[in-house]
């Protein structure tokens, strides 16, 4: 595998579920929801962002999750690296709205350029070696603390980052227990990572 095709969200609703993405990310194709009923409780130690141009338009997707139902967990603000905020959906997914830059240079939208999936890493370095030893090359490295993998264009990006850290990030309490509610598509086979993220095989062009 080389990256992520799809990310298929577990939920307890599937028609609430495509409501809500539906009015935020509209038809991406790389986001999909599926029944279930598995427990899971608190901190389910991933977080995805949708990384945007200006603040403008992390400002109206906020606004649009909001309004579709969403909890606000850190309000959009300006900050050292950049602007965004993070808000957990009504399936309980949480999202980060980002972007490295603090001016506006166009009419706002409620658009975004790429998606990134952040996992919660117990330990950042065994997970960088299983997902080296199944064929993702490393575009970003920090100490250890948080890497980043090449991804194919238009494909989902995958990052790791210390459970803990990626908790505080999202601003919620870094204990959590039961399933982690999500599938990453894109495995030659079913796979499943250290930290018990489970990869299944998928072909948008196939599928979509």
């Amino acid at each position: 595998m080389t990256s992520i095709d799809t990310i298929t969200l577990e939920v307890a609703d599937i028609a609430a579920a495509e409501t809500f993405y539906a009015a935020v990310l509209g038809s991406d194709h790389r986001v999909r929801v599926r029944a279930s009923q598995e427990p899971t409780d608190g901190f389910r130690g991933f977080s995805l962002s949708l990384i945007v141009a200006q603040p403008a338009d992390g400002d109206a997707l906020f606004e649009a999750a909001v309004d579709a139902g969403a909890t606000v967990l850190k309000p959009a603000k300006k900050s050292f690296w950049g602007y965004g905020g993070v808000f957990q959906a009504p399936d309980g997914t949480i999202w980060k709205v980002a972007t490295p830059n603090k001016k506006n240079t166009g009419p706002a939208a409620p658009r975004y350029d790429d998606i990134v999936l952040l996992l919660g890493a117990a330990d950042v370095a065994a997970s960088k070696q299983f997902y080296l030893d199944h064929g993702l090359t490393v575009a970003k490295s920090f100490r250890n603390m948080y890497i980043e993998f090449d991804s194919a264009p238009g494909a989902v990006k995958l990052g790791l980052y210390r459970r803990r850290a990626l908790a505080k990030d999202a601003g919620v309490a870094p204990d959590g227990s039961g399933s982690h509610r999500i599938a990453l598509g894109g495995a030659p086979e079913q796979l499943t990572d250290p930290d018990g993220f489970a990869w299944e095989t998928s072909s948008v062009s196939a599928e979509s």
